[in-house]
């Protein structure tokens, strides 16, 4: 009998809880758009079967590459979205930024603080943010890819600006 390699288990803990990490966004992306696992069944011809996904969804099962651009093309979503964000040095491992403890912003002020529909944009962003994070009540974490998404959504770049970022008509 053959002893694995001291990585191998290693490598298999990481697959599996990557695959568990994959599965969550899998399931986040899919009840956002309100799809039950048979109507994506349905909206793919037969190709994603509901049982399949469900354990994709699970992560009792790993997604190939290509079947996860298939996906993203049937979900009409960026591949990215169906990934969990890497974890960098400097970052909590659960995609919020690396600051220093205790640190926060008036969220809620900052948003008052803008003028026009961004304004409304904005808070119904927020108020997504927190129902799918379940903060109800604690402060909100913001992470870098919702950055990205109030990027997208103002049509302007906040990275490496002060509070004003992403502020129109003042």
């Amino acid at each position: 009998m053959v002893e694995p390699a001291e990585g191998e288990d290693r490598d298999e803990v990481d697959s599996s809880s990557y695959a568990r990490a994959v599965g969550t966004c899998l399931r986040r992306a899919r009840q956002q758009l309100r799809l039950s696992l048979q109507a994506v069944e349905t909206m793919s011809s037969q190709e994603f079967k509901a049982s399949v996904l469900g354990a994709y969804e699970r992560g009792e099962r790993s997604i190939s590459v290509p079947r996860l651009q298939r996906l993203a093309m049937l979900y009409d979503v960026p591949v990215d979205l169906l990934l969990p964000a890497p974890e960098r040095k400097g970052s909590g491992g659960d995609g919020t930024q690396g600051t220093a403890q205790g640190s926060s912003i008036d969220l809620d002020a900052q948003i008052d603080s803008i003028s026009g529909p961004e304004r409304e944009l904005l808070r119904r962003f927020v108020r997504m943010i927190q129902a799918q994070r379940r903060d109800g009540g604690s402060p909100t974490s913001i992470r870098s890819e919702d950055i990205r998404a109030i990027e997208l959504l103002l049509g302007s770049s906040a990275r490496g600006a002060g509070p004003d970022a992403g502020r129109r008509g003042s």
